[in-house]
């Protein structure tokens, strides 16, 4: 049984990781004005993605000191979502094994 809600808490963690790339990306085409913001396709799929992932990174851009333009949080998010699910798992093996 805690072999499965790892699982789900897994995959619930790959999808918020692929959110924070794809709010990356976009982030990139829109400033080099690859896309356009002016297309409803893009703002709303733009504002989706910021409304689901700014409650998460804001408590990480407070904790993280003002690095100028360059916006760490990201990253900081994924190696910490990344090391939350490695514990999880090797937590839930360890109790299954034992």
């Amino acid at each position: 049984m805690l072999l499965t809600l790892v699982d789900i808490l897994s995959y619930l963690i790959n999808l918020v990781v692929m959110m924070v790339i794809v709010q990356f990306v976009m982030s990139l085409l829109i400033s080099f004005n690859v896309v356009n913001m002016h297309n409803d396709f893009v703002a709303a799929l733009w504002k989706a993605v910021n409304a689901i992932l700014d409650p998460i990174l804001t408590p990480v851009r407070r904790i993280m000191p003002d690095t100028g333009p360059i916006d760490f949080s990201p990253m900081v998010l994924i190696v910490g979502l990344t090391i939350v699910q490695k514990i999880l798992v090797h937590a839930a093996l360890a109790q299954a094994y034992s």
